[in-house]
């Protein structure tokens, strides 16, 4: 209690630096979950795509980022084990916080596109079992966590082959394709629009202070009847702009006036995709944030659940945002152009996909890895054409470094931990 008493405004500040360098690593490195496939397909550019996530992946983290936050700041470690003890605490999240933001600043470098989630995650179980106790650690929850890591991939990519066969079905196998793509292609614009708006109404206004009534009795029956409407202003507004995309003969090609009508609704999916992306793994930097300012601000007590103070969300949802755009181009150019050849329509089916599966989890609190989530996606968007169309190579050494990243972290924090309790005791 003395420590904290004597030193909470340093640790405070030092914990918001901490915090903004590892939502810094997720702009930098975990972005390109969001972003790759839209840059891969040719959809859009790198700096078009950087600026399209720079507003998305901001909203998602700062009006939806809150939900999993909770989950990462008070489901894994025991608080009741250090109650007498919060300064080991808040040396651990300082730790961990430091710990993954420099695991994920040499992936970037390097242009590995590592899991935040699994970075953090290991960090903070490498600091408490080793600088605390192995009981502070809850793993159970740690294990339903790590099973999430399995499902999501395979979650997602179900889903987004199933998307890709239902494109190739009802629009690239018919005798007119491009008719066809623009009598469908507004129904996935109202599924875009939807899920995106479901996620904002029941998680994320609630951040911000504001309660949706529309008099339906339950907040799910008042969100899903607002979100169909937004749903329809999407695909209308989507449909228009159909309108304007004129077939153009292509000898060569004759799926290539499809593409392009894709390349439009991979605008949306590249919006949700960031939205989705930056209301789960905001939750990776800003969670310890928040346990130390709980801690801090309380003089010691340590609590199992407290409310997110907007601040903390802004500081995660800035750091994101810098750090896509200082550095996520690189590792956007590995999962975009790498993995598999992407058009437009597969990288829709890839990007809706994942989508999906990470608004899913950020509305149930479960923070999967979205890196897990978009390579599963791509890959089941690829299995679609038969295993040649995969570089095998390439996903080899994806798998690589998402296995190192677990003890990287763990490694690094526990250095870390040990280096801040001298400091400061």
């Amino acid at each position: 209690m003395e420590i904290i008493a004597t030193h909470g405004s340093t640790l405070l500040i030092i914990a918001c630096i901490f915090g903004f360098f590892m939502a810094w690593g997720i702009g930098a490195n975990d972005v390109a979950n969001a972003m790759g496939t839209s840059v891969g397909s040719r959809a859009l550019t790198i700096k078009q795509a950087i600026l399209v996530a720079m507003v998305f992946e901001f909203l998602g983290a700062y009006l939806a980022g809150g939900e999993v936050t909770s989950t990462i700041r008070k489901g894994i470690i025991d608080p009741d084990i250090m109650a007498d003890s919060p300064d080991l605490m808040v040396f651990g999240m300082l730790s961990a916080l430091l710990a993954a933001g420099t695991w994920l600043m040499i992936a970037s470098i390097k242009g590995w596109p590592v899991s935040t989630t699994h970075s953090i995650i290991g960090a903070i179980v490498g600091f408490a079992s080793v600088g605390i106790s192995v009981e502070a650690v809850h793993w159970s929850k740690v294990g339903a966590i790590a099973a999430s890591w399995v499902v999501s991939p395979v979650l997602a990519g179900s889903i987004s082959f199933g998307l890709f066969m239902s494109v190739k079905i009802f629009i690239l196998d018919t005798a007119d394709p491009f008719k066809r793509a623009q009598q469908i292609i507004p129904i996935y614009m109202w599924m875009v629009g939807f899920m995106i708006s479901m996620v904002t109404l029941l998680k994320g206004l609630k951040h911000i202070g504001l309660d949706l009534n529309l008099g339906l009795g339950s907040d799910f029956a008042n969100a899903a009847l607002l979100s169909a409407a937004i749903g329809l202003v999407v695909a209308a507004i989507g449909g228009l702009l159909l309108r304007r995309v004129k077939e153009v003969p292509n000898q060569s090609n004759r799926f290539a006036n499809v593409e392009r009508v894709f390349a439009i609704l991979m605008i949306f999916t590249a919006c949700s995709m960031a939205f989705a992306h930056g209301s789960n793994d905001v939750a990776n930097a800003v969670g310890p944030l928040a346990a130390i300012a709980s801690t801090i601000k309380s003089g010691g007590a340590i609590a199992a659940q407290t409310v997110m103070p907007w601040w903390i969300l802004l500081v995660g949802a800035l750091g994101i945002v810098v750090g896509l755009a200082t550095y996520g181009w690189k590792v956007i150019a590995t999962v975009g152009r790498k993995i598999t050849e992407l058009t437009p329509s597969r990288g829709f089916a890839a990007e809706l996909g994942a989508a999906s599966t990470v608004v899913v989890a950020s509305a149930t609190g479960l923070p999967v890895s979205t890196t897990h989530t978009l390579v599963g996606a791509i890959l089941g968007v690829g299995f679609a054409r038969g295993i040649a169309a995969i570089n095998l190579r390439i996903i080899g050494q994806i798998f690589i470094s998402w296995i190192i990243t677990l003890p990287a972290g763990a490694g690094l924090a526990i250095i870390f931990f040990f280096i801040f309790r001298a400091i400061f005791t």
